[in-house]
């Protein structure tokens, strides 16, 4: 008799179709019945994978595949290469150590409130839960079950949450203290695009140590200049670990924008994706002190935040950052597309999706600016290859072999930006990439000093890129050149 396990084996392999069940069954007269087919698929997302058993190596995983025709739902079996295993939450392989959920068959299955109705079912004011119960609308998504089953805590995204914030309405949201527009994609000052300069952000993450010291004094040797004289800025969001604070004093002597990269920068993204109040508190807010005291920086300068690996912590990380008086964020991302997206304060609600599948984007109002991170196009030929998903970190652009790779790479981007409407480009790095080939660094060198023989392209900071968009809105026929300069200066040069 053909054995459970070696008939698992054998539905994982191929197609699994509903004969496949049926056999299973017929063959394991002794054993309790199994589930068919359309059982294990009833209400399950068709991309969606889930184990048949918790036997074997952790590696075997299938998902409900509707075929065309007669055939009906059938089972499309996936297995991770040799030293991999399936991770059942993150729904990926991964390094065998690093999945944690062996046992688990599939993810968990969180119970919905009832949001969509044809008929009213709660009073006004309220919301139904999952099993019917009427609860204040403002109870939900306030990170406590207040429904018997929970699931006034369970539909809490950009798009679901009851409580989120409204879509943009210019009339109530205006410069300096917000800006909003529909697509995201609007000027500010709705100034037309070839009245404004094309702002470029280097921006590197990561501590600041000697090992990468010497990249920065190369990058910024205090020779290249923008149109208006002023030396060409970065910004660096950095973490405590093996940073060396005399270097770091020394580049925000220089005029560079430090920020925080968090205290530990915990190898654990669901760590900072379900971070409570308390947690992005001791991370960002204690890692400003951290920065403050032991690189003496005392001019309240630092007011920028980048989350590890970019996961997002949701309301909690900007009510954080409401309090402690963080300016902005720097973590979020907006999907490639023919016109990138300008900075936007979360007044009102993000004018793009949340980029990610685990990620977790704030749903609630903040008095807080986003500098989006626009991803990159990494095509080599934009007007022949097909499209490809963009990339937000330069070192995430996993087609880049070579310095003219590499070159295009920032060339097309430029002028994407640059001949839309002109939003900032940013430029995302970690050193070690950057150091990786020298071909990487001399191609971004030669791209910038390409760049600063225009009179129109100015390599700024985060905290400048908030700054000159103020100048924007006060002054419609600004001629920019004259007042890109350091933000903390009384006067800008």
């Amino acid at each position: 008799m053909t054995s459970r396990l070696a008939f698992a084996a054998i539905c994982i392999a191929l197609l699994v179709t509903s004969e496949c069940a049926r056999f299973k069954r017929q063959n394991d007269e002794d054993e309790t019945e199994e589930k068919s087919v359309e059982e294990l698929c009833e209400n399950r997302p068709p991309d969606e994978y889930f184990r048949l058993t918790t036997d074997g190596d952790c590696r075997d995983v299938v998902r409900c595949d509707k075929a065309d025709g007669n055939i009906g739902t059938r089972l499309a079996g996936v297995r991770c290469p040799t030293g991999l295993a399936f991770d059942i939450e993150r729904q990926t392989c991964d390094w065998k150590t690093n999945v944690k959920n062996c046992r688990q068959v599939e993810k968990p299955r969180k119970v919905l409130p009832n949001l969509k109705t044809d008929e009213p079912i709660c009073p006004d004011g309220k919301l139904s839960c999952g099993n019917g119960e009427c609860i204040n609308k403002d109870l939900f998504c306030n990170d406590t079950p207040d429904c018997k089953d929970g699931s006034d805590e369970n539909s809490c995204s950009v798009e679901t949450d009851p409580n989120r914030a409204p879509d943009c309405d210019q009339s109530q949201c205006q410069l300096p203290d917000c800006f909003c527009s529909a697509d995201g994609t609007r000027i500010p000052g709705s100034i037309e695009p070839n009245q404004v300069p094309q702002m470029i952000t280097l921006t590197f993450n990561g501590a600041i140590n000697i090992d990468n010291i010497d990249l920065y004094e190369e990058i910024f040797n205090g020779q290249r200049q923008n149109p208006n004289g002023c030396q060409i800025k970065g910004t660096f969001f950095m973490n405590h670990k093996y940073t060396n604070y005399s270097a770091v004093q020394d580049l925000h002597r220089r005029g560079h924008e430090i920020a925080v990269f968090s205290l530990t920068h915990r190898d654990d993204p669901k760590y900072w994706t379900s971070g409570s109040y308390d947690d992005w508190l001791a991370e960002m807010a204690g890692g400003r002190l951290i920065i403050e005291r032991f690189a003496n920086i005392s001019d309240g300068s630092i007011i920028g935040v980048r989350a590890p690996y970019l996961r997002v912590g949701g309301n909690k990380q900007f009510e954080m950052m409401a309090d402690q008086f963080f300016v902005y964020d720097a973590s979020i991302t907006a999907s490639l597309s023919r016109v990138p997206i300008w900075p936007y304060t979360l007044y009102f609600r993000m004018p793009h999706k949340c980029n990610g599948n685990a990620q977790n984007c704030p749903s609630k109002s903040h008095p807080v600016w986003e500098i989006v991170m626009n991803e990159l196009d990494r095509r080599d030929d934009p007007s022949f290859d097909e499209s490809l998903p963009g990339c937000h970190m330069v070192d995430s652009c996993s087609n880049i072999q070579s310095g003219d790779q590499f070159g295009r790479l920032l060339r097309h981007n430029f002028n994407r930006h640059f001949n839309s409407n002109r939003a900032p480009l940013g430029l995302h790095f970690t050193a070690s990439w950057l150091k990786s080939k020298k071909e990487y660094k001399e191609e971004l060198i030669k791209f910038i000093e390409e760049m600063l023989d225009r009179n129109d392209v100015y390599f700024v900071t985060n905290l400048q890129v908030r700054y000159i968009i103020f100048i924007l809105f006060f002054q419609h026929n600004l001629t920019v050149i004259s007042v890109i300069g350091d933000p903390m200066d009384a006067e800008p040069h």
